[in-house]
């Protein structure tokens, strides 16, 4: 099957619940909008979110699609060991689906698993300090931040357990010399804290190239982020955020949702 067959995908809306349909929708707006901030890496990263309402089943996107051409239809849907659960012509990134079946399986609250290789996240990544308290971005980042050393590509089953626990119940977890991962409640969460995440690092690296002394931000006031963050969300999170972010690849493309 050639690359133009593979991408003349019919519709899924048909035969999936209202509620897979949604997800799918949001989960193509996902790929499509870390396309176009810059946090994609070709075809070599991932983004998975649990297909509502049934056990052990994950939307990932079709290896081979980079993320500005992945619509709602051609996500792939698989099991708990990245088996394909529907027929699809493109296959799963098996060193992605180590990654967030791993995350799915622990973290039955992580709706979404959202995992970049940033230009940005991988510089602060090499660095032995990590994430500085030098931004209002890495005081919401350092409230919920862990960190997993660098073990290869994860092609590997046993890293699992060692990934696990250093992401525990947080929210943020830096892949050391790899890139940034979220996980999140709902597929708008998860992308809200990539951005957020994605923000410090950048402006750590700016601020380091300056050549001067960093002002750090208060150990007191990273304790109490997670309220603050919260109240300027009105409590929404990434429910805020998600409509206008919608309305904007709409201006630009609606093919996403298809």
């Amino acid at each position: 099957m050639n690359i133009a067959d593979k991408l003349s995908i019919p519709s899924a809306q048909h035969r999936v619940s209202v509620e897979e349909w949604q997800t799918r929708v949001d989960l193509a707006a996902c790929y499509r909008l870390v396309a176009r901030f810059g946090w994609s890496d070709l075809i070599f990263t991932h983004i998975s979110a649990r297909v509502p309402g049934v056990k052990d089943q994950f939307l990932i996107n079709p290896y081979g699609l980079l993320f500005d051409e992945i619509t709602a239809s051609s996500l792939v849907k698989v099991g708990v060991t990245g088996e394909k659960i529907e027929e699809s012509p493109f296959p799963v990134n098996p060193a992605g689906f180590v990654i967030h079946s791993a995350v799915h399986s622990a973290r039955h609250d992580a709706q979404c698993v959202l995992h970049v290789h940033s230009l940005n996240g991988i510089a602060v990544s090499a660095q032995r300090d990590g994430v500085m308290p030098i931004s209002q971005q890495s005081m919401f980042v350092l409230s919920s931040l862990g960190y997993h050393d660098y073990e290869g590509v994860a092609l590997n089953d046993a890293e699992k357990p060692r990934l696990v626990a250093d992401l525990g119940e947080k929210t943020f977890l830096m892949l050391r010399n790899h890139g940034l991962l979220t996980a999140a409640p709902s597929i708008a969460d998860a992308f809200l804290a990539m951005y957020i995440f994605e923000a410090a690092c950048s402006i750590q690296v700016r601020a380091q190239a300056g050549g001067t002394a960093l002002t750090t931000v208060p150990a007191e006031l990273i304790a109490g982020a997670q309220a603050q963050a919260k109240a300027a969300t009105q409590s929404l999170g990434g429910k805020l955020v998600w409509p206008a972010l919608r309305r904007m690849l709409d201006r630009v493309d609606t093919s996403y949702a298809t």
